[in-house]
């Protein structure tokens, strides 16, 4: 294939993947980055999967989801959730900021969608299983939860083709501020 042909169609690849990921993104209407920063940071990975085995790391977790009617990765992170024993209430909700504010998210925290435990804790956005369970087991006192600020490629509930960006778990405190969980390197990582 000549050289002009072969740039074509990488140019015509790189647009659909771009116009793809863009319309994820839009759907969630929170993204952390632009489609073309998300596409320039990814990091190639073995194929991301879902657990074939339900796991019963969160049995005995009951939470409201609250998210967006349109949003599809809010329902694929609440499957996950599922996948490992969690009882999940999805709740669409018109103004999402309402509930993130009542339950103390920070704004530079804020992803697509809000989890409530019956116990009082928060997971915004797509925080992995094995984190929910672990912080759950033993909270840290001045915690109200955990955070994965915006929508990284690879993450629970937002798993595209073999596409992993790296990003961190936050923990978020009563005071406001944040800290560093757990940094997730790779999609094995979550597992």
């Amino acid at each position: 294939m000549s050289n002009n042909k072969h740039n074509k169609h990488s140019k015509r690849f790189a647009a659909m993947v771009l116009l793809s990921a863009s319309s994820m993104l839009v759907a969630c209407s929170q993204p952390s980055t632009s489609a073309a920063e998300s596409q320039a940071t990814s990091v190639e990975q073995s194929p991301i999967t879902k657990s074939a085995t339900p796991s019963t790391l969160l049995q005995n977790v009951s939470a409201t989801v609250y998210k967006d009617a349109n949003c599809g990765c809010c329902k694929e992170w609440i499957d996950h959730t599922e996948d490992h024993g969690m009882t999940a209430t999805g709740q669409d909700v018109a103004d999402l900021a309402v509930f993130k504010q009542r339950y103390g998210v920070p704004n530079n925290m804020r992803s697509c969608h809000t989890t409530v435990t019956t116990d009082g804790y928060v997971f915004e956005g797509h925080v992995p299983a094995k984190y929910v369970a672990q912080f759950l087991a033993n909270p840290p006192s001045d915690a109200i939860g955990l955070a994965v600020p915006g929508m990284p490629m690879g993450s629970p509930g937002m798993e595209y083709q073999n596409r992993f960006d790296p990003y961190q778990v936050m923990q978020i405190n009563k005071d406001g501020s944040s800290t560093v969980y757990a940094q997730i390197e790779s999609p094995e990582a979550q597992l």
